[in-house]
């Protein structure tokens, strides 16, 4: 078994302190072997939670082995819905609402409620019990801050179309990110509930797309373009930049003073998992005090869980609460109508954008 002790400089709560103690002394001998049960789970977290999730688990579970597959939100759900038929997955760990709500509209998840679900707010709660909210995921505007300076950085969505910033701005490719396509989605629907129409929406990620200097792949190469100053902007989530700042990266960033979108990051097992009991095991545990403070402190999440004790968290989710502007957004709305608005933003939007409106 693979054991990762904590960073020794992270200060983390006596609980959770005694919670991973308690763990590493657990014998394991136990988790070799051909008797330990596979755990298959599709996620966008990145490899800093899913390794800490793993090693935590695993150590508490030593009967278990956690494969973790590491993929954008919407790829996840197209996995899952290819696999229908014989699914490969136990549990899918992450990705928003919207997209979860899809896949129980076409009844790929197992409903399940876990001891903790009355402590995350309704809006976290599936239809029938199928997914649980088991983070608060806020998107964000990040920037290179070597070589944008923190008063200069755009505060707010529309300050990105300055043109300071044209060719400046690198994206991380929407049609496979739940991230970008709830930034994108928040943008049309905003102009949805204001004109009764998408029209205005579509003509401000025109202009988007006209600063957008590239698309990339996935995480680590955005990362990589704004380290290297090939691009000095992007929208992106903010768990992803702090842990990028823990590991010495110069990035900064802005909550947008106009609201942002907080995704009710998800967690949901599989219909046919082939590993039901330990995928419950995991829904239980990812969800408890313990692992919610664990994620906090060391991989920048904010616990979906409301019954914490503020002196609990980590600094930094106090300050981002104390600040975040949530934006008022028609989730069900984004969740019927945010695919069709993908295809026609690829289709019609993509590579086509133009200074209008400047």
């Amino acid at each position: 078994m693979r054991v990762r002790l904590l960073r020794a400089a992270r200060v983390v709560p006596p609980a959770v302190a005694r919670f991973c103690l308690a763990a590493l002394l657990i014998p394991t001998l136990l988790a070799c072997g051909e008797s330990r049960t596979p755990l298959v789970v599709y996620s966008p977290h990145g490899r800093d939670l899913l390794l800490l999730a793993e090693r935590t688990f695993e150590t508490a579970n030593p009967d278990v082995d956690v494969r973790w597959l590491d993929m954008g939100s919407q790829d996840a759900l197209d996995r899952i819905r290819s696999e229908r038929a014989n699914p490969q997955a136990d549990l899918w760990f992450g990705g928003p609402s919207t997209l979860f709500r899809r896949a129980a509209a076409d009844s790929l998840l197992m409903p399940y409620r876990p001891s903790w679900a009355d402590a995350v707010e309704s809006r976290g709660h599936g239809p029938g019990d199928l997914y649980f909210a088991v983070y608060e995921t806020p998107a964000v505007i990040a920037y290179n801050s070597e070589a944008v300076a923190a008063h200069d950085a755009p505060q707010d969505w529309q300050d990105v179309l300055a043109p300071q910033w044209s060719q400046k701005v690198v994206i991380r490719e929407p049609l496979g990110s739940g991230t970008m396509r709830t930034i994108f989605g928040m943008v049309i629907e905003r102009s949805l509930a204001a004109t009764g129409d998408t029209a205005a929406g579509f003509s401000w990620l025109r202009r988007l797309d006209a600063q957008t200097k590239e698309y990339v792949f996935n995480p680590a190469l955005l990362h990589q373009k704004l380290l290297r100053q090939e691009g000095l902007v992007t929208l992106w989530d903010l768990p992803d930049i702090l842990v990028e700042q823990d590991k010495g990266s110069p990035f900064g960033y802005t909550l947008p003073s106009s609201g942002t979108p907080v995704i009710e990051d998800a967690i949901a097992v599989v219909r046919g998992a082939q590993h039901l009991e330990a995928a419950r095991r995991f829904v239980e545990w990812v969800g408890s005090v313990e692992a919610q403070l664990l994620a906090a402190h060391e991989a920048f999440r904010l616990p979906a869980r409301t019954d914490l004790a503020a002196e609990s968290l980590p600094a930094w989710a106090r300050d981002v609460r104390r600040q975040l502007i949530v934006a008022p957004i028609d989730w069900e709305v984004l969740s019927e109508q945010g695919a069709a608005w993908m295809t026609y933003w690829d289709r019609h939007v993509r590579g086509r954008g133009s200074g209008e409106g400047r």
